[in-house]
């Protein structure tokens, strides 16, 4: 099993949602999908992101956007930062994603509706700058995969789903996350997009391949 905690407020957890996907299937390996607050994480523990966005290194920063146009260009994605909206309120999608996966769980006899929410929520904001705090963008995501507006807003305020989002926010923390996203194979833990291979790896040497 990959676990793998995510905020979809980060490009890089839209690369690795995008990249995992047909790396689990091509190895046959479940995914355990854990919603988190990254805003929450680096509060706790990691709050130098902030630092690092109020006073950039100029050269640094350059080539972070570039390396993120690479890597978009390769998993031909189209990723592009947000120019009125950053960092993004996303505590209402991330519920969401939560909910839609326990409707998935209790209607098996229904086509599950986790990945395609997921992805919508990824594609609204890092493609096309939609502000996903704003519950007429979430609704609208609603629409589009079919999922009923008015039974989302009332789970996403449902006090188990905030609870949840919490869980997971602290097990991360506790664990040794500092951001999105975190992979675990086993109790390895893996950081970011570009350690899929390694994350492979673990899965595949866990078996005894």
């Amino acid at each position: 099993m990959i676990e793998f905690f995510f905020d979809c407020s980060s490009p890089w957890t839209y690369l690795a949602f995008h990249n995992l996907l047909p790396m689990a299937a091509e190895i046959d390996e479940p995914i355990d999908w854990r919603p988190m607050l990254v805003g929450g994480v680096f509060n706790a523990v990691n709050p130098s992101v902030y630092a690092m966005r109020d006073n950039p290194v100029p050269a640094k920063m350059a080539y972070m956007l570039k390396d993120l146009r690479d890597w978009a260009n390769t998993a031909g994605l189209t990723i592009v930062m947000p120019p009125k909206v950053f960092p993004v309120n996303s505590v209402k999608a991330m519920r969401g994603c939560i909910w839609v996966a326990q409707q998935d769980q209790a209607r098996p006899d229904m086509p599950p509706k986790f990945i395609a929410y997921t992805r919508a929520v990824f594609e609204a904001y890092w493609s096309r700058q939609e502000d996903i705090s704003q519950d007429a963008v979430l609704a609208n995501i609603c629409l589009h995969v079919g999922i009923d507006p008015a039974a989302f807003a009332a789970g996403v305020a449902d006090t188990a789903v905030k609870q949840q989002l919490k869980t997971n926010t602290d097990e991360v923390i506790r664990r040794g996350g500092f951001g999105s996203p975190t992979l675990f194979v086993g109790q390895d833990m893996y950081f970011g997009n570009d350690r899929l291979a390694l994350v492979r790896a673990a899965v595949l040497r866990q078996r005894g391949r």
